[in-house]
């Protein structure tokens, strides 16, 4: 998607404080962190919503939690606990129409999360 913020970190034309990449994964410090490790991992491919997940887009959605636990790890929050969420559509906070996981970790975190 040649409008999408996300497609142009992972091609390069936007720089991305990059934390991890793979073949079919990047992940990137959040400009507006809201813990002390906020990191957005993305897939490489454009799926934009949750919703518009194929059967075949399985292991690459498994390779974003995969990405989270190896980062969490590199960033010392694996043992104190971490959250991996994915929000969905304009209703649940979706802002960037690129499908992302939110890895939060280094402070307690509160549930129901709000």
């Amino acid at each position: 998607m040649s409008d999408c913020l996300f497609c142009k970190m992972v091609t390069g034309e936007i720089k991305a404080d990059v934390v991890y990449e793979n073949d079919n994964v990047l992940a990137f410090r959040d400009i507006n962190p809201q813990a002390p490790v906020h990191v957005l991992i993305v897939p490489k491919k454009h799926i934009r919503t949750i919703n518009d997940l194929q059967e075949t887009d399985a292991s690459l959605v498994g390779e974003m939690y995969l990405a989270a636990k190896e980062i969490a790890s590199q960033s010392e929050i694996s043992e104190q606990g971490y959250r991996a969420v994915m929000n969905c559509n304009a209703g649940a906070g979706q802002t960037v129409f690129h499908i992302h996981m939110h890895l939060l970790g280094g402070r307690a975190m509160l549930w129901p999360p709000g």
